[in-house]
């Protein structure tokens, strides 16, 4: 442990320049004193470390010194494929790994490369979670991954739509990040299927290795089920009229279902009124959902089929005209 952590501090140096006990502190997350400590250690193996005093001092390596004890481990290496999602890199517990295995690949860089990869992590910045979202409890997160990377069958408590708990034995096969939720591709009794990280209460690695099966590409995987569960969400369709305002929000209320069907309405031959209404079909969810996402278009969107949705939403509206008078 402390030999990793003084080969930390030497990177840091060298990928960094002048640091402060106090800056070497906050990055290893440990104390000051024990910085002074693996300081002192460094010197005394051969590094050429030293000390400028004063306000504007700290440590710093001699001109022109490079270490080359750049290898990376097995886990920083698996890491590097999460460099761009700092926060899913911490949630899978790999953050301090990812850390490192960042140092080492900036120490390896010539210097003009490094300062090239420098100024990219301080102009671009990826926020993978969407807007209004809080970020999920994922207590078996870490131990989830660790399943799929050591191919472990897992027993898991879940909690389906509904509240209602069912347990799996799963042959867990991928992890999948979508807008800031985790979701694991599993197989379950011959069936590929989905489970939403946040839904498993339990989970108990049974210790039984399993053989991944050759021909899944997770990937395609996921656009294959993405596909159908939006097919399964949006499963009835209405005929609406859309004035242009409503148009162009579709693809913000409506997401990329509602920008599909504008396009295949368009390719498809469709055509604004002389007032600039369009009318088209609309995926929509069935039941009571439907009617909260096609009143967020106010008065710029009319219901014109079914007619049983067309009354629902007539209703609601009538509803709320009543409530406010």
């Amino acid at each position: 442990m402390r030999a990793s952590r003084l080969l930390t501090v030497l990177l840091l140096l060298q990928n960094r320049g002048r640091m402060t006990a106090e800056e070497l502190a906050a990055e290893l997350e440990v104390s000051v004193r024990t910085v002074y400590r693996d300081i002192d250690a460094l010197s005394a193996s051969g590094v050429p470390v030293y000390a400028d005093r004063g306000r504007t001092g700290g440590y710093q390596l001699v001109d022109g010194y490079r270490t080359r004890l750049t290898g990376l481990t097995e886990e920083e290496a698996q890491s590097l494929s999460l460099a761009g999602l700092p926060v899913a890199a911490a949630e899978l517990g790999l953050g301090t790994v990812l850390a490192a295995a960042q140092l080492k690949l900036y120490a390896a860089l010539p210097k003009e490369l490094r300062s090239r990869a420098g100024r990219v992590a301080e102009r671009f910045y990826l926020d993978v979670p969407g807007w209004h979202r809080g970020i999920e409890s994922l207590p078996v997160l870490a131990d989830v991954a660790e399943a799929v990377w050591s191919a472990h069958r897992v027993r898991i408590r879940y909690e389906r739509w509904g509240q209602r708990e069912v347990e799996r034995v799963l042959e867990p096969l991928g992890l999948i990040l979508k807008a800031g939720n985790w979701y694991l591709a599993g197989r379950c009794e011959g069936t590929d299927r989905t489970y939403r990280i946040s839904r498993i209460r339990e989970l108990t690695d049974l210790g039984e290795l399993f053989e991944r099966p050759a021909d899944f590409d997770l990937p395609r995987y996921w656009q294959e089920w993405s596909e159908q569960f939006e097919q399964r969400m949006y499963s009835r369709l209405a005929t609406v009229r859309l004035s242009p305002r409503a148009q162009g929000l579709l693809p913000f209320y409506a997401g990329s279902v509602g920008a599909r069907a504008l396009r295949e309405a368009l390719d498809g031959g469709a055509r604004p009124d002389a007032e600039g209404w369009l009318t088209m079909p609309l995926p929509v969810e069935p039941g009571e959902p439907a009617i909260g996402e096609l009143l967020r278009f106010g008065p710029h969107l009319e219901v014109l089929e079914p007619a049983d949705l067309r009354a629902q939403v007539a209703d609601a509206i009538r509803e709320m005209g009543a409530t406010y008078g």
